[in-house]
């Protein structure tokens, strides 16, 4: 084809089989852009690609790849704003015929070129290891682990007993991505075995994510990543409900990394009161245990009065 376009943050090349798509580095350029750096979008893997009339007279082409082709998009699930899609390109309006032209020649291209029904991903994912920091820890992945290690100050109770957390990707189903962007911003990891908590901030396989913790450009390339991982690793069977009420699993973890929550947690709630009472005063210790150590950490002059404040009074919200 040979056709170059280079429009708003991005330049596509048109190729023989795919489009070179590369980001520009300039500081108005959304940060995903900056650190995907380029992706290349074999024909086989579009879906659509059309143009439409954009903001202040420009020309917008976007090609759509297909489910299962790309793990970014997978991942992203529809949440990116236009801003950030990498399949976007703003053009001034003059640019209109080329951009019609160029959308014609990759729909030709797509619907010859066949269409792969199994296998692995077409597109890369981001490159390994990736890591960030979280509202509740920081997560890390090398490639074929994904490990958890919870802030002291921002971690729940039961993410605080069950400890740091690592998962192999051979236990994955799959990856649950929740923009930071709105409410209830997340990534869960997907476990074969399913039984995980709704509130990703009790779930040991979930980081909570916000604004400034695990943002778009940190935590969505992450979990990218990791879906591409755990499919190629055979983690292609229908994910498991993450929402489902029971928690086994999750417990299992807190019962096996802390002793004394597994004194105090040993019957489940079937236990008769003088067991109940047990599991209060063992979950009652725990918090006092952390609130000491916060303490320890402000007078250090690590916490301010308010963190420590503000963070004593949601552990004893917990009791």
């Amino acid at each position: 084809m040979g056709e170059v376009l280079t429009g708003v943050h991005a330049t596509w090349e048109f190729g023989t089989d795919a489009v070179h798509i590369r980001y520009e580095r300039g500081v108005r350029t959304p940060r995903l852009l900056q650190v995907l750096g380029e992706r290349r979008l074999p024909y086989e893997a579009v879906a659509s690609v059309e143009t439409g009339r954009g903001r202040r007279g420009t020309v917008v082409l976007r090609a759509r790849p297909r489910p299962g082709t790309d793990p970014l998009t997978d991942a992203a699930d529809g949440q990116l704003r236009d801003s950030a899609d990498p399949y976007r390109l703003v053009l001034p309006a003059d640019r209109e015929g080329l951009a019609e032209r160029c959308a014609r020649m990759v729909r030709e291209a797509a619907s010859g070129s066949g269409r792969r029904r199994n296998g692995g991903f077409l597109l890369p994912a981001p490159p390994v290891p990736l890591q960030f920091g979280g509202r509740d820890g920081r997560v890390s992945f090398d490639g074929r682990e994904v490990f958890f290690h919870w802030s002291l100050t921002g971690a729940s109770a039961a993410k605080w007993k069950a400890g740091d957390q690592t998962f192999p990707v051979e236990r994955l189903a799959g990856v649950e991505w929740r923009s930071p962007r709105g409410t209830g911003g997340h990534l869960r990891l997907l476990l074969r075995e399913g039984g995980q908590p709704a509130d990703p901030a009790e779930d040991p396989a979930a980081v909570v994510l916000g604004i400034v913790h695990g943002a778009v450009h940190d935590s969505l390339p992450f979990a990218a990543a990791v879906l591409a991982a755990s499919r190629a690793a055979g983690g292609t069977a229908p994910a498991p409900s993450p929402h489902s009420a029971h928690a086994a699993h999750a417990v299992h973890s807190v019962l096996s990394s802390h002793p004394a929550a597994s004194a105090g947690r040993a019957g489940g709630p079937g236990l008769p009161a003088a067991a109940g009472s047990a599991r209060y005063r063992s979950d009652a210790a725990d918090i006092a245990d952390r609130i000491r150590h916060l303490g320890e950490l402000r007078g250090a002059g690590l916490l301010t009065d308010e963190e420590f404040t503000t963070k004593k009074a949601q552990l004893l919200a917990e009791l």
